[in-house]
C-alpha cells in the first residue's frame, strides 16, 4: 500500500492518472446534458411556458419517439434535434414527465407507430452518387392519461417545441381544467346578495341561496373541492364599489317613506386578480320581476371557471354582415380556420339574435360590409368592458366587382358601425389606402418589375418589440386603411403598441381610388410620404361608447317599474382588456396566409389570437428558429455590390491580409538575421 501511494505521489503516475480523469470526464458529460445557445431567438432553448407546464403535470405523461435508424441527412439532424430538446423537457419536468425512443428496426415499435396513428413518410436518399426513395418513420406520440397525440411527418425541426407544447396543454386542458394551477391554489365564489331586496316582489328571490349552495355543493364535488364558496351581505355604502368592480347588477327602489332603496345581486368566481361575473341578475318578465340565471347554473360556473383559469380554446367569431366565411377557402376565411384549429376552434355568432357566451374570451370581427346595430355594437362594447379582447380587422372600401369587361371595381366607402366604436376607445381609422413605396413588386413580361404599391413589405425594424412581433420580417400587408392611435395614447389607463408600420416613404391614397398598378405613382412631393400604422393593439381600461344600454337591445339588465329599477350598464372597463386593429381583411385570406401557416403573414395572426387569448408565451416559441434578416438595400447597384461583396470580397480580404502578414514575418526575419549575424550568407526559410 506504501509503495501504490509513494507511486501516486511520483511523476510516474502522471500519465496514468490523466487516462482515468479523461475516462471520468467522458462518462459524467455522456450523462450530463449542457448546450449554449449563442442564437438571438434562442432557437435551441427551451422557452419558459414549456419548463413550467411540464413542471406542474399532476398526472403522467408520456413522450414516444418513432424514427427510422440512420436516416441520411438532413433528417438525422431532426431526430437529434427532437431528442436533444426532450432531454431539456426532462430536466424541467417533475417525475411525471417521462419520454422514450423506440427503434423502429423491430417489427413491434413499428406495429406500435401504426397504431397510434403515425405513418411512414417518403423521403430523398442520395447513395452510390445515386439520388433514390425511402420509406421512414419519423413522429412522435404523446399520452396522457386516455388521451393520445400525435405529431407525424417530422421532416424538419422548425416549430416542434411549439407543436409538442400545445398538444400537451390541450390534452391537460381538456382533462382537468385545474391540473395547471398549484395544488395549493383555490378559486373563490362570491354570492353578493343584499338582505333588503327579499322585501320586495321578485320571484325566485327566496330560492337563491339554496340553488347556489346546491349548484355549488355538486361544482366542487368535480373539482376536487378546490372552490371555496361565500355569501356577503354588503353594505349599502359598499355597494356602488362592488358593482364597479364586478359589474354586478345594482337595484334601486323608493322605500314607503320616501327614501331611496339599493341592493346588489352578484355571483363572482375569483381567481387571483381575474374574475368572472356568473349570469345571475334581477330581469322584468309579462308576470313581473324574476331572478334569471338560475336553471343552468352549475353549467354557467363550469364555463366560468374553463374560462378563468384554462387557456381558451374556443373564439368568437361575429357573423351577419357578410364577413369572410369560415367554410370557403378560396376568398374566405376557411384557411385562417383551419390553420388555427390544432389549438383554437371559431364559434360563429350573430349578435343580433344571440348573447356572447360565458366562456369567450376573445372576439374576431372580420371584414363587416354592412352595419352592425346598436344592439350588436352595445354587446360588442360591453364584452369589452368586462374585460374581454376583440380583434377587428376592417376595410375602409366595400369593392364592387365591375359589370362590363375592360371596367375598373369601385370603390364604396364601408360604414360598417365601428368606427362609433374605435374612436370611443381613441382608436380612428381612415377612409383611405397606404401606398409605400418600399412595396411587393411582381415580374410581368415585357414590363418588368411592377409595383404593387398597395402592399407594403416590412422588415424586422418595421416591427415593434412585442411578442406578437417578435422574430418576424418581410411581411406583405394589403390594402390597408390607416389608423390613428392619437387619442388613445393620452389615455393613462391604456397602453397602445404600434405593432406594425410602413416605411417613411408611405402615403395614402383617398377619393379618387384606382388599385391599377400601372396607373400609381410616388407623390413628387415627397414631405406627403410618412409612416403609417398597419397594425395597433390597445391594452388596458377603457371609456365605454355608450352612455347607457340602448333601447333597442335586450333589457336584461336595465330597466323599470314603477318604483323599481335595475342596471347593468358599464361606464367603463371592470377589468383590462385587449383591442387589435388592422385596417385591412385581406391579409385574413388564402392572397397571404398559406396552408401550412409558413408564410411570415400566417405566424403574425397566429401570434396575434395567440396573444389575444392570454398564450403570449406561444408567440416567441412559434417564431424562435426563424431567421428574417434580410438585406434593407433596395438599390439594386448596392445590391449587386453587396453579393459581389459577400461572394468574393471576403476572399480577398483575407488573401490580402495573409499577405501583408508573411510580408511583416518576413522582414522581421530579415531584421533579426542583420542584426546578429549580418555577414552570414545562408537564407533561413520558414
Amino acid at each position: 500500500m506504501k509503495k501504490f501511494i509513494k507511486w501516486i505521489k511520483s511523476p510516474a503516475s502522471d500519465f496514468a492518472l490523466f487516462v482515468i480523469l479523461l475516462v471520468l470526464l467522458n462518462l459524467v458529460a455522456s450523462r450530463a446534458f449542457v448546450r449554449l445557445d449563442l442564437t438571438e431567438p434562442k432557437s435551441y432553448s427551451l422557452s419558459q411556458a414549456s419548463s413550467q407546464l411540464v413542471k406542474t403535470l399532476n398526472e403522467p405523461l408520456n413522450v414516444q419517439v418513432f424514427f427510422s435508424s440512420n436516416l441520411p441527412a438532413p433528417y438525422n439532424s431532426v431526430e437529434q434535434y427532437v431528442k436533444d430538446i426532450l432531454v431539456e423537457y426532462k430536466n424541467a419536468a417533475n417525475k411525471n414527465f417521462n419520454y422514450h425512443v423506440y427503434n423502429m428496426d423491430n417489427s413491434e415499435s413499428q406495429t406500435l407507430a401504426s397504431g397510434y396513428g403515425l405513418h411512414q413518410v417518403q423521403i430523398q436518399e442520395i447513395a452510390n452518387n445515386e439520388v433514390g426513395f425511402k420509406q421512414a418513420w419519423m413522429g412522435v406520440a404523446v399520452v396522457y392519461q386516455d388521451a393520445i397525440q400525435t405529431i407525424d411527418s417530422l421532416t424538419s425541426s422548425d416549430g416542434f417545441e411549439y407543436k409538442l407544447t400545445t398538444a400537451i396543454s390541450k390534452m391537460i386542458a381538456t382533462a382537468d381544467t385545474l391540473a395547471l394551477l398549484p395544488k395549493d391554489d383555490k378559486i373563490k365564489l362570491t354570492l353578493y346578495l343584499s338582505n333588503e331586496l327579499k322585501d320586495l316582489r321578485i320571484s325566485g328571490l327566496d330560492k337563491i341561496e339554496k340553488t347556489v349552495q346546491s349548484a355549488y355543493t355538486s361544482f366542487n364535488r368535480r373539482n376536487q373541492n378546490r372552490i371555496d364558496y361565500e355569501k356577503v351581505v354588503p353594505e349599502k355604502s359598499r355597494i356602488t364599489e362592488l358593482s364597479e368592480k364586478y359589474g354586478a347588477q345594482t337595484i334601486n327602489w323608493t322605500e314607503k317613506n320616501g327614501s331611496q332603496g339599493l341592493g346588489i345581486i352578484g355571483l363572482v368566481l375569483e381567481h387571483n386578480e381575474k374574475f368572472h361575473l356568473i349570469p345571475l341578475s334581477i330581469q322584468r318578465s309579462l308576470f313581473g320581476y324574476a331572478v334569471a340565471g338560475l336553471e343552468n347554473l352549475e353549467d354557467s360556473l363550469s364555463q366560468s371557471l374553463q374560462s378563468l383559469v384554462s387557456k381558451p380554446m374556443e373564439i368568437g367569431y361575429v357573423t351577419g354582415h357578410q364577413e369572410a366565411a369560415l367554410d370557403d377557402s378560396q376568398t374566405g376565411a376557411g384557411l385562417l380556420n383551419r390553420l388555427v384549429s390544432d389549438l383554437y376552434s371559431f364559434k360563429e355568432l350573430n349578435l343580433a339574435e344571440e348573447e356572447i357566451p360565458l366562456g369567450l374570451n376573445a372576439l374576431m370581427i372580420n371584414g363587416p360590409k354592412t352595419a352592425l346595430s346598436e344592439t350588436e355594437l352595445y354587446k360588442i362594447d360591453q364584452f369589452l368592458m368586462r374585460g374581454g379582447n376583440v380583434m377587428f380587422f376592417t376595410d375602409p372600401y366595400n369593392e364592387i366587382a365591375p359589370r362590363g369587361y375592360g371596367q375598373q371595381p369601385a370603390y364604396i366607402p364601408n360604414d360598417n358601425g365601428l368606427a362609433k366604436l374605435l374612436n370611443a376607445y381613441g382608436i380612428s381609422t381612415g377612409t383611405d389606402y397606404i401606398l409605400d413605396e418600399n412595396c411587393y413588386t411582381q415580374n410581368q413580361q415585357g414590363m418588368g418589375k411592377i409595383s404593387i404599391y398597395y402592399a407594403p413589405v416590412l422588415q424586422k425594424k418595421n416591427f415593434a418589440d412585442h411578442p406578437i412581433t417578435k422574430n418576424l420580417g418581410y411581411v406583405i400587408f394589403l390594402q390597408n386603411g390607416s389608423i390613428d392611435v392619437a387619442e388613445a395614447e393620452k389615455n393613462s389607463d391604456v397602453k397602445v403598441t404600434k405593432l406594425a408600420k410602413t416605411s417613411p416613404k408611405a402615403w395614402l391614397m383617398k377619393d379618387r381610388i384606382d388599385l391599377n398598378p400601372m396607373a400609381i405613382y410616388p407623390p413628387t412631393d415627397k414631405s406627403t410620404e410618412k409612416e403609417e400604422n398597419l397594425m395597433i393593439l390597445a391594452e388596458g381600461k377603457f371609456n365605454s361608447a355608450f352612455a347607457s344600454e340602448p333601447e333597442s337591445a335586450d333589457n336584461a339588465g336595465s330597466s323599470t317599474d314603477g318604483n323599481l329599477s335595475s342596471k347593468t350598464h358599464l361606464s367603463k372597463s371592470i377589468q383590462k382588456g385587449k383591442i387589435l386593429v388592422s385596417g385591412s381583411s385581406a391579409i385574413l385570406t388564402p392572397q397571404l396566409i398559406d396552408e401550412n401557416g409558413a408564410e411570415p403573414m400566417a405566424m403574425l395572426i397566429r401570434n396575434s389570437i395567440d396573444y389575444m387569448n392570454g398564450n403570449a408565451e406561444l408567440c416567441t416559441m412559434r417564431t424562435k428558429g426563424l431567421s428574417f434578416n434580410y438585406l434593407s438595400v433596395t438599390n439594386p447597384a448596392l445590391a449587386g455590390l453587396a453579393k459581389l461583396f459577400n461572394q468574393f470580397g471576403l476572399a480577398v480580404i483575407v488573401t490580402v491580409i495573409g499577405l501583408l502578414v508573411w510580408k511583416k514575418r518576413s522582414k522581421r526575419r530579415a531584421a533579426i538575421h542583420n542584426h546578429y549575424n549580418p555577414n552570414d550568407t545562408r537564407t533561413i526559410s520558414e
